[in-house]
């Protein structure tokens, strides 16, 4: 995937007026600006009747007039951070998450914040949009929890791979993401080891090394510029990529369709990765 293709809709962003969006709205601004590309916010203002009625109760149109204030201020924000920002709000009708799907349908990727909630909590949380965009969605899924690190020189993003078709989605999106930034790239394989060790184990090691070698080798002829570094990791993947990660600009992971990192579903490795990483988490899907 390479991050500067034409023909794109550009980044969207997800507003929140329940949670902090600052965070996310800064990180797809600058993100934009990087990549050249045009900012679309998103505010989806859920009705209380079924879509064949307008909602037009007092109380629904006070909440369309808010929302439609705080899409104007997010724009202003955008525009005073940087001055030639292609940014436009949209207030839409409809459940947050399913609105902020379908407008990922034709975007370059999709921008979320995140509240840092519990397992539990995201989904009983009748305005959960981390969990179902992240996992439905067809572009990248960046969700922004924490201020973007940058105080470690020099700068850092971290790819995890596995192998899988997802993950050289993911690997060609941090290649590309830390080319534009001017950082190093960390690409890392989890390894977990088997309760008993064997000879067999050894040599799984030795192919996970092999692994990172063949992975990047392509691409760090097509960006000479960015310097790579390969580390197996022994552990939970979780764990050890949420540590590699700790002081990173971001960490870039695949999932494959519903799935996650290694095929699991949404909530294992990904989820975690979402609800343990102070760095922006972006998900990439298969291409």
């Amino acid at each position: 995937m390479n991050g500067r293709r034409p023909g794109s809709h550009g980044i969207v962003v997800g507003i929140d007026p329940d949670r902090e969006w600052h965070l996310p709205l800064a990180w797809a601004a600058d993100e934009a600006h990087r990549r050249r590309l045009p900012l679309r916010l998103v505010l989806a203002v859920p009705s209380r009747h079924d879509a064949h009625h307008v909602d037009d109760t007092p109380g629904q149109i006070a909440l369309r007039r808010a929302g439609a204030d705080l899409l104007e201020a997010a724009c202003g924000w955008v525009r005073d951070r940087h001055p030639e920002a292609r940014v436009t709000g949209e207030l839409l009708g409809g459940s947050p998450a399913p609105v902020l799907g379908g407008a990922a349908r034709e975007a370059r990727m999709i921008v979320l914040g995140s509240r840092h909630l519990s397992r539990t909590a995201e989904f009983l949380s009748a305005g959960s949009l981390v969990v179902p965009v992240t996992a439905q969605a067809h572009c990248p899924v960046v969700v922004v929890g924490d201020a973007e690190h940058i105080s470690l020189q020099p700068p850092y993003v971290v790819a995890g791979i596995d192998g899988s078709p997802s993950a050289t989605a993911a690997l060609a999106f941090a290649f590309d993401e830390a080319d534009l930034r001017g950082a190093t790239l960390r690409v890392v394989c989890v390894w977990q080891p088997p309760l008993i060790m064997s000879d067999g184990a050894e040599e799984a090691l030795r192919a996970q090394r092999a692994l990172l070698s063949e992975a990047t080798a392509g691409l760090s002829e097509k960006y000479p510029d960015v310097r790579v570094t390969h580390e197996v990791l022994t552990g939970h993947p979780v764990e050890e990529l949420a540590r590699a990660a700790e002081h990173a600009l971001a960490v870039v992971v695949g999932r494959r369709g519903r799935g996650g990192y290694t095929g699991m579903r949404i909530g294992s490795v990904v989820h975690g990765l979402l609800h343990r990483a102070h760095c922006p988490v972006i998900t990439v899907p298969a291409d």
